[in-house]
């Protein structure tokens, strides 16, 4: 059995934590108050102590933001992590990459119109009004919106 000094060799204070998981202490009492990371009992007189699954649980946590998950969404997965329900977990990643998918498609008509009045501002050299500036202001015609 482990002496209680080996176990807090073991483990850090959550500034260890936050450095080593790459955050900040305000991002993990966050992720606490949110329920994605657990907050340990606090010894008497002492101080919270944290372990290496803390920082598992915040990679996870951080590479699914990157990923573009919500914490929401997170929230959802990690209650999924014990590998049992893959099928679940699979439904909402394909969610995701539909959405991903979505903003893709809106992107690229952003990317369009936006390139189509940047040539237009190109091919008005010397013209006082900037057909840019004037589309703005016109707003754009419903087929050209690259909201929908």
């Amino acid at each position: 059995m482990k002496r209680h000094a080996d176990k807090v060799a073991d483990t850090m204070p959550i500034v260890g934590l936050a450095k080593a998981a790459g955050v900040n202490v305000e991002t993990i009492r966050y992720y606490q108050r949110r329920g994605l990371l657990s907050e340990p009992e606090r010894p008497p007189g002492g101080i919270r102590r944290y372990s290496a699954a803390d920082i598992d649980r915040l990679t996870f946590v951080k590479t699914a933001q990157q990923l573009g998950f919500s914490l929401d969404e997170i929230s959802d997965l990690l209650r999924l992590e014990d590998g049992a329900h893959c099928q679940e977990a699979s439904a909402l990643a394909e969610h995701k990459l539909g959405d991903v998918r979505e903003k893709i498609d809106r992107l690229e008509r952003i990317e369009k119109v936006l390139s189509e009045m940047v040539d237009r501002c190109h091919a008005q050299q010397g013209n006082i009004t900037c057909p840019l500036i004037a589309s703005l202001h016109e707003g754009l015609r419903e087929a050209e919106d690259p909201r929908e």
